[in-house]
Formats: structure tokens, C-alpha cells, sequence
């Protein structure tokens, strides 16, 4: 009897019956090499899904991002309506942060981003998102450059006071000032700066220049004339807006209190037209005196002082003098314009601390308050 026990039939093989040993062992391979294949998948498999885990890694790992506080120093500046994104462009492209995904992500996170001020702030260059967004939210490390011009103030006292607060020096300043056909002045100006470099207080950022500080004071200026209407409501009283600003600048150096600008106001006018007999149309101003002398700190004038030949001694020259002798703030220029009527002639600080000043229409009442200064200055060391 025949045995066909080991005889079952194998795809893609002979299937008749008793078939050879040649047969059997082309069988034997062909498992091996099946056996094979499958293995090379099963590898390559595994090197696939091993490639795809790390895809998925750098797709949902997180943005690029550096670690620290970083080095170095580097200022960027947030604009007006800058986004989170913007931000971060900015900082990417400062080499602050690593990605504008980093940064976006942390400012997502944080409510505090929605409040980041305009300004330049300094960072250090490869800092992490978090550390740059912890700089930008503390309003602290805004950088704030400021300069406060008080009023009555000369141009070289600007010039000072602006090298004293800023990292301008005088020599820049001047070259700038030397240049008053570039600064936008007004053309009643006369091309002299003096008196036209409004008193406030300015911002210098890290990008503003000597000439664009200049230009801007002038600008402040040119603003407030506009708002007073200077051109038209002088034009009205019978003066030229120059002639306005030269009264205010004078009446910013008489007097301390805001109160007393128009009354100082009604004195120059009542002196320049004649209504003041032992005046004889001079101001006799000492404001204008210490300006001819280059001594703007001092209180009181000398008989050397006083004797000048400089067109700015009022003492000696009758009308106005060439030019403004400080800058007058909004409402020195105001007071010019609106002067009081109260037949004023006479005025005087009786009160150096307070600036206390009195006002009279005669020499005689003016002689009795000049008194009340005499007295003050027997008990003060400011006089």
C-alpha cells in the first residue's frame, strides 16, 4: 500500500501525486526565502513607524525655543498695534528669541502680553520666550530717556539742561541750533531760535537724534501758536506774532506766579505806548538786562550792568528788544496777547521765595511796595 501522508498539495507547485525529491527541496528553499521577506518587512516596518514617531515628535514637541536669560544686550522696539506675532517676529529677527512660535505660545499663555507698552525695551540675545515675555510685560524696563524744559529758560540753558539729562552734548546741540534754516521755525522767527524751543517735557528714545529733539521743541511751539492763534489775534492788537513772543518771553522772566503774567503783560504795554510819563517808552526791565549781561540766575541788576550798550539794556534803549529772551510756555503767550487793563505801571516782587509781586499805578504807591521787598530782603538770604 502507498503512503501519501506527505503528499498535500502546495500552491505553485506540481500537484499531481508522488511527486520527486527535487521537488520536495525547491519547497524547503522557497519557505526559507518567504520566511526571509517577511523578516525584511517586518524591519523595514519598524524603521518606518520609527521614522514617522520622530515626524510626529517635531510636529507636536513645541516650537523651537532657546533656555535662559541669554547674553548679551540688544534693543527692539514694540510699535502701535503690534501683534503677539509681530512681537515676535521683532525679537526673532533681534536674535532674542528662537522662534515666533515660542514667543506666541508663552504670550497665549499669559493675559499679562495684552497690556506690553509701546516703546524700546533692552533684552539679551538667545533667551528663552518665556524670560523675553517676563522683560516685556514689566513696564519697568521700558527705556525712558526724558527731559523737561521748564519755562523762561534761554537757549543755552536748554542746550545745558538737555547734555545734563541725555547723552546729547552741547557741541551736538549747537551744530544742530547753528542750522536754524532746518528746524521748521516759523518765518516771523527771523531765523533766531531763541524763544521759539517750546518748554515741556520730551522723550528721547534710544533712536532720536539731536536734530529731531531740536525740530520737535519747534514743532510744540508752531502747535501752541496754533492753538492760541497767535498770527491772527496779534495782528489784531497791533503787534507781530515776533513782537508777541519777545513780551512773553520777558514777562516769563519778570514774574514766578501764573497770576501775575497778564498784569506784567499790561506794564510792558502801558510803557511801550507812552502811558507811563517817567518811563519815557522804556521798559526798564531787569530780564532783558541780565540776558545782555549772560547773568539769567541773578535777582537784581548793577549800575555797571545797567549802563550797557547792548540793544537788549531797556534801561537805556526804548521799545522792545531785537528778540525773544527765553521761552515763554502757553501762558506767557496768552497773557501777551490778553494783557490787563488796569492802568498798571509798576510792578515787584515784594516775596523772592513765594513770588509774590504787587502792582501800582503810580511811582509813589510803587515806592511803598518796593518798601515791602526792602523789608523781606533785611530778613532773607535770597535777596
Amino acid at each position: 500500500m502507498e503512503d501519501y501522508q506527505d503528499e498535500h498539495p502546495v500552491f505553485g507547485e506540481d500537484s499531481t501525486r508522488g511527486g520527486s525529491r527535487r521537488a520536495r527541496k525547491r519547497r524547503g528553499v522557497g519557505c526559507i526565502a518567504a520566511v526571509l521577506a517577511i523578516l525584511l518587512l517586518v524591519a523595514g516596518g519598524v524603521l518606518l513607524v520609527a521614522a514617522g514617531v520622530g515626524k510626529v515628535k517635531d510636529l507636536f514637541g513645541g516650537p523651537e525655543d532657546y533656555s535662559g536669560t541669554g547674553s548679551g544686550s540688544v534693543v527692539i522696539e514694540v510699535h502701535k498695534g503690534d501683534t503677539a506675532a509681530a512681537i515676535g517676529r521683532t525679537l526673532k529677527s533681534a536674535g532674542v528669541v528662537k522662534s515666533v512660535d515660542a514667543f506666541v505660545s508663552e504670550a497665549s499663555a499669559d493675559q499679562r502680553s495684552r497690556s506690553i507698552q509701546v516703546g524700546f525695551y533692552e533684552l539679551a540675545k538667545q533667551m528663552s520666550a518665556r524670560n523675553a515675555l517676563d522683560v516685556l510685560i514689566d513696564p519697568a524696563n521700558l527705556i525712558r530717556a526724558q527731559v523737561t524744559i521748564p519755562e523762561g529758560l534761554t537757549v543755552d540753558q536748554i542746550v545745558t539742561r538737555i547734555a545734563d539729562k541725555s547723552d546729547f552734548s552741547k557741541g551736538q546741540l549747537r551744530k544742530v541750533l547753528a542750522k536754524a534754516g532746518q528746524l521748521g521755525l516759523p518765518s516771523y522767527a527771523e531765523g533766531e531760535p531763541e524763544g521759539y524751543l517750546f518748554p515741556a517735557t520730551y522723550e528721547i528714545k534710544p533712536d532720536t537724534t539731536a536734530a529731531a529733539l531740536v525740530k520737535s521743541m519747534v514743532s510744540r511751539f508752531k502747535a501752541a501758536a496754533g492753538d492760541l492763534s497767535l498770527e491772527q489775534r496779534a495782528e489784531a492788537i497791533g503787534q507781530s506774532p515776533h513782537d508777541v513772543v519777545t513780551v512773553a518771553s520777558i514777562i516769563e522772566r519778570e514774574v514766578k506766579r501764573e497770576e501775575d503774567l497778564a498784569g506784567v503783560a499790561e506794564v510792558i504795554d502801558n510803557r511801550l505806548a507812552g502811558r507811563c510819563p517817567d518811563t519815557a517808552g522804556r521798559l526798564q526791565m531787569d530780564s532783558t538786562v541780565h540776558y545782555a549781561a549772560g547773568a539769567n540766575d541773578s535777582v537784581f541788576t548793577t549800575d555797571e550792568m545797567r549802563d550797557s550798550d547792548s540793544p537788549y539794556n531797556t534801561y537805556k534803549v526804548a521799545g522792545l528788544p531785537p528778540g525773544p529772551i527765553s521761552a515763554p510756555g502757553q501762558a506767557a503767550l496768552e497773557a501777551a496777547l490778553s494783557p490787563t487793563d488796569n492802568g498798571y505801571c509798576y510792578f515787584v516782587a515784594v516775596n523772592l521765595e513765594t513770588g509774590e509781586t504787587l502792582f501800582a499805578k503810580t511811582a509813589s504807591e510803587h515806592a511803598a511796595n518796593v518798601a515791602k521787598l526792602d523789608e523781606y530782603c533785611a530778613d532773607s538770604d535770597l535777596c
